[in-house]
């Protein structure tokens, strides 16, 4: 316990010197300054000219943390913004709220949130829990050949915030501890969420090939993960469907090559495919036996789409024997209000499917969320899903029977409202306090377990890296 609480503050530490760092950090170069368009950042110098950089160029110095970068204009220049989880994509014109700052040819950027919660659930299987969940992600980046190298890390406190190694979630299921199913509750992240190099080579005009090597991190799969998708930014449960759409957003041993073209992407990853078990402290290894495909299509500033067919070997520790076939669809739209001057609004919908072999059982999920900030400080959001759930919902937090099989159970719903007041009086942190309702539609077989009308209700203070002229 003394290790790991040294190992604790020692994070801690070291991420409030990154974002001291920041906060003493100057713009010593128009190329880099957060105003500008990041078509702009290593293109630029490597085209010789100036395109889509003229936006920030008197802003040389000023201090970035005041400063909010500015929304891509073209697909390439999203990608290399990289402001996602792993490789995936979002609308151009999505915001990403961060600091930035620059060192000689480095530029570092930071951001991050974190929520306290307290959960109350209805119900014979409802849970009641104080708890945190959290996530903060440095990273810096600079010219090298010709393309830019970027080193990125993500980390999450919740091994420590969420005691029990779970949370209470009704209907939710897809995760292990301790030799049993954890049902009824989702799992902390990783300590280690992201430990990743990017490197991305401009080979034409309009054409960027990609590298992504991460002993831990995300494989070209699915849509961007919950934790980072802007139309689920005040939501801080994960979704029901999450293990069918993109629980491999923590994987270890990943490597993805992308070609992008113009408004196009193509990806190919390799990684291995058995989820993280109990130890949430531990960068876990294995062999690369898992491999995925993801297309992306950024027609427009406001939209981007993606598909993706993925084989995981052996994904779940309690039936190794069992591989899956996984396909996801997606589609994003984001729509800064009045210029991104009142607000934003953001809208995801999302498909995944497992097929599960040897027994060829096909489970589906489908999951629609929006959020929409309004007069600057407000945020409202609802989340809504139809999805399948397995006998495992009968088990409880019991070790699974011998010879047990899993197949279809039920088919639950899940509707949820929220909204939050945003503060901002403490220096490149939002602050806001809110809460959401979440109601469950299951068939009457599951009464006796569930009782008829399940509900949940979630209040929390949440916290967000922002640059203080937000």
């Amino acid at each position: 316990m003394g290790r790991r609480l040294k190992f604790l503050l020692t994070a801690l530490l070291a991420a409030l010197a990154f974002a001291t760092n920041l906060s003493a950090a100057t713009c010593d170069s128009p190329e880099l300054c957060p105003c500008s368009d990041f078509a702009g950042i290593s293109v630029s110098s490597q085209q010789g000219n100036s395109q889509g950089m003229n936006q920030g160029a008197g802003q040389t110095s000023m201090s970035m943390p005041n400063m909010n970068m500015a929304p891509p204009t073209t697909f390439i220049a999203e990608i290399l913004a990289h402001s996602t989880a792993g490789t995936s994509a979002v609308p151009n014109s999505t915001p990403h709220d961060m600091l930035m700052g620059q060192k000689g040819a480095w530029t570092f950027m930071f951001h991050g949130g974190g929520f306290l919660n307290s959960q109350q659930q209805t119900g014979p299987r409802g849970g009641d829990k104080v708890f945190g969940t959290n996530w903060f992600m440095p990273m810096a980046r600079r010219d090298l050949g010709n393309g830019t190298l970027t080193v990125r890390g993500m980390f999450s406190l919740e091994p420590a915030t969420i005691t029990g190694r779970q949370y209470p979630e009704l209907f939710q299921l897809g995760e292990t501890a301790f030799g049993k199913p954890i049902v009824d509750g989702q799992h902390p992240h990783n300590f280690f969420m992201e430990l990743a190099l990017l490197y991305d080579w401009k080979i034409a005009k309009d054409a960027l090939l990609s590298f992504y090597a991460a002993p831990v991190g995300d494989p070209a799969i699915g849509p961007e993960a919950f934790p980072h998708r802007v139309s689920a930014s005040e939501d801080t449960l994960a979704p029901l469907g999450h293990h069918l759409q993109d629980s491999t957003h923590i994987a270890d041993d990943v490597v993805t090559l992308g070609l992008t073209y113009k408004i196009a992407r193509i990806e190919v990853s390799g990684f291995h495919g058995r989820e993280p078990n109990e130890h949430r402290w531990e960068i876990q290894a294995g062999a690369i036996d898992s491999w995925s495909v993801r297309f992306t299509m950024n027609p427009t500033k406001n939209w981007s789409g993606q598909y993706s067919v993925t084989h995981l070997t052996s994904p779940e520790q309690l039936f190794p024997s069992e591989d899956t076939l996984r396909m996801t669809a997606s589609i994003t739209y984001n729509k800064p209000l009045r210029d991104g001057t009142w607000g934003n609004w953001a809208t995801t919908l999302v498909w995944g499917r497992n097929r599960n072999s040897p027994d060829a059982e096909v489970f589906n999920s489908y999951l629609a969320e929006s959020t929409a900030r309004f007069a600057n400080h407000n945020y409202a959001w609802t989340r809504i899903e139809n999805l399948d759930r397995t006998n495992e919902l009968l088990l409880g937090e019991n070790p699974l029977p011998p010879g047990f099989q899993e197949h279809f159970l039920a088919r639950i719903q899940a509707y949820t409202f929220g909204y939050d007041h945003e503060w901002n009086f403490i220096r490149h942190v939002s602050t806001a306090f809110g809460g959401q309702y979440t109601r469950y539609s299951a068939p009457p077989s599951l009464d006796s377990i569930y009782g008829s009308h399940p509900m949940g209700v979630l209040t929390f203070l949440r916290f967000r890296a922002i640059p203080s002229q937000k």
